[in-house]
């Protein structure tokens, strides 16, 4: 073929490097917001992903050619039963980054956060902590999230770190204090109207050539070998193929964050306020009892797949508007 005659941008991104499958079911948020509250706050909640369905709202973003209309939106229902703080962990900060201080656990924590460790609570521990907040930088609180509270079959928790940001370290301490052992609702931590970042681990399809991986071209039909395979992998000098080259390989189960999904509505199943379950329940889950969230737009993830909230990161708005919802179309 020689060179090409027409120059054109390359095939697929090389900001998502390495295709792995992810190391967890669980995705991890490594960043958290910065915030302004005089008081402390809880940034992140976690649910189950349970199906989709559609809200008809009115649009409230001003400056648009639907404002004021009525907009029938995809949306995503999540099922957010209550977290149990279970710990709290207090990082110091060096020339190195940060370091695990303290853990501190509450003592009366819920059986089924033994099947992932256990954890030895003394009034020793939570007092040795409160010496060594001179020197402490952030605080998180450990929350385990129980998949059999929403359903689920799965026995064994989900226990991760939840940044906890507003006032002092002292007023942060004193806060997770008083919340271990305890559960927190949604509602506790977001509130409807409110814009969200998801975290979750993505669909996983397995083994993928180059083709549907990358959106690389296919040759002609009459090509020798291979009509799905690449014209070239590189020169012949030097004798190693770039990172850059499209090669077949994993698709799917990758962590990923999107930004910005606005929260519709947050209720309880009891409430009935909206009749948000299908006959028969949501297609590989069920039926959703208890608190819930429908999240506008899209989720990362399968069906039952644990999806993680975190506060807006990205163009924080100065006011929150409820959404004046009409309907829900299951």
């Amino acid at each position: 073929m020689g060179h090409r005659k027409h120059s054109q941008p390359r095939r697929g991104s090389l900001a998502y490097l390495p295709r792995g499958r992810a190391k967890s079911m669980e995705a991890r948020i490594r960043t958290w917001p910065k915030t302004t509250l005089q008081e402390p706050k809880l940034l992140a909640y976690a649910g189950f992903k349970a199906g989709c369905i559609q809200v008809v709202s009115i649009d409230d973003r001003e400056k648009t050619p639907n404002y004021g209309k009525q907009l029938v939106s995809l949306a995503t229902v999540i099922a957010t039963p209550p977290i149990v703080v279970i710990g709290m962990r207090g990082y110091s900060k060096d020339t190195d980054g940060l370091h695990a201080a303290f853990d501190v656990y509450a003592k009366d924590l819920p059986k089924y956060v033994s099947r992932l460790f256990t954890a030895k609570p003394s009034d020793e521990n939570i007092a040795k902590a409160e010496k060594s907040l001179h020197r402490i930088e952030e605080i998180f609180a450990l929350v385990a999230i129980s998949p059999q509270a929403a359903g689920r079959e799965q026995k064994k928790p989900f226990v991760f770190e939840v940044a906890v940001k507003g006032g002092t370290v002292e007023k942060q301490f004193a806060y997770v204090k008083d919340l271990l052992g305890k559960e927190v609702k949604i509602d506790q931590v977001f509130e409807t109207g409110v814009m969200v970042d998801v975290a979750a681990i993505t669909k996983g399809k397995g083994w993928e050539g180059p083709i549907t991986r990358y959106g690389v071209k296919r040759k002609q039909h009459k090509s020798r070998k291979s009509v799905r395979a690449l014209g070239s992998l590189g020169p012949i000098s030097p004798s190693n193929i770039m990172y850059t080259v499209p090669r077949g390989g994993q698709r799917g189960f990758h962590q990923r964050v999107e930004y910005n999904k606005r929260i519709m509505i947050m209720g309880n199943t009891e409430k009935n306020e909206f009749k948000i379950n299908p006959s028969g329940g949501f297609k590989h889950f069920g039926t959703v009892n208890g608190d819930y969230v429908i999240v506008k737009g899209s989720v990362p993830g399968t069906y039952n797949r644990l999806i993680k909230f975190r506060s807006q990161i990205r163009k924080i708005p100065s006011k929150i508007l409820k959404p004046n919802i009409l309907e829900v179309v299951v």
